[in-house]
């Protein structure tokens, strides 16, 4: 649990990095002007900033960048993967995501508790599976399920990022869970 007396993100004690690089600090400050806080995966990873690079780098790429899949989609990604895997910090973070895009707070709370009871699309469905089984069993993925998501609209690049997003979650559930990471506050509040 997260030490209130430190306020430190983890069970880890691993002390943050200070002074901050000048542009890790900048990073910082915008967080906290665009969300009123700096996530504490951020700060969770600001122990070794080349490791807090690589994490923002990819995290940026993955979620922010130009796709065909919208930044809901990869945020009901994130959260389905999650789910899967019960990680208590990417459900809070990403069910607020998956409320405040979709304006919907049912759909985030629908997503983190049983992607299946959420009223969706074909598209969402075939994508949500492919990543379901991607976490599940992922050595089991064979050409029909790339199949089916190319049935449900999506070209081998979406395929590319439906599985890259997933991956990525995969991961960063298990680092989450592994060292107790856990949520900020604000988080709970959020798009409700």
């Amino acid at each position: 649990m997260t030490d209130t007396m430190t306020g430190r993100p983890t069970a880890l004690d691993l002390p943050q990095v200070d002074p901050l690089p000048p542009a890790t600090q900048k990073y910082f400050d915008v967080c906290q002007d665009k969300l009123g806080m700096v996530p504490n995966v951020l700060r969770a990873y600001a122990f070794d900033v080349a490791k807090l690079d690589a994490f923002t780098g990819l995290y940026n790429d993955l979620m922010l960048a130009n796709s065909g899949l919208s930044k809901l989609e990869r945020e009901m990604i994130a959260v389905a993967v999650s789910s899967i895997n019960k990680c208590f910090y990417c459900l809070t973070a990403h069910g607020a995501a998956v409320r405040q895009l979709s304006g919907d707070p049912a759909l985030g709370e629908m997503m983190v508790m049983n992607w299946r009871a959420a009223d969706l699309d074909a598209r969402q469905t075939a994508m949500l599976t492919f990543a379901e089984k991607l976490t599940v069993d992922s050595a089991r993925i064979v050409e029909a399920d790339r199949q089916a998501l190319r049935d449900a609209g999506f070209d081998d690049r979406d395929i590319w990022d439906i599985a890259s997003v997933a991956a990525f979650f995969n991961m960063t559930n298990r680092v989450a869970s592994a060292t107790d990471m856990r949520p900020n506050p604000e988080y709970h509040a959020q798009a409700r």
